[in-house]
């Protein structure tokens, strides 16, 4: 019999399971794909030749790792910022396939203003 071989790079069970995490994990992915894209698109085009700038250097890689981080950071944040603000928002408030009736647009009221001897307009 072999002794069993501990996991160490195995997600534990629960925690996946916690919605709260889960949405989170979810948006961190959607904010890396961001940034992967943004990396890819600016390395593409290469915008003030700064693809010709960045292969010029003696280590590539660096620049192209630090780019890559400040944009995962950036983006991941926002993504998981933007989830966990949506949280809050009710179903009513214009969310993704409403129906019902449709509510009719503010209009301002004409309120008449009198003078009277309590009221100071001067």
């Amino acid at each position: 019999m072999e002794p069993s071989q501990p996991d160490f790079g195995a997600v534990p069970v629960g925690v996946l399971q916690q919605p709260l995490l889960r949405l989170l994990a979810i948006n961190l992915g959607i904010g890396a794909s961001a940034a992967a894209l943004l990396l890819g698109g600016l390395i593409a085009l290469n915008p003030d030749r700064l693809r010709d700038l960045i292969l010029a250097d003696r280590s590539p890689a660096t620049a192209l790792g630090l780019l890559l981080f400040g944009f995962l950071i950036t983006f991941g944040s926002v993504a998981m910022g933007t989830a966990i603000m949506a949280i809050g928002r009710g179903d009513d408030d214009g969310a993704r396939g409403q129906t019902g009736t449709i509510k009719p647009p503010l209009v301002a009221a004409n309120v008449p203003v009198h003078r009277g001897r309590n009221n100071s307009l001067s």
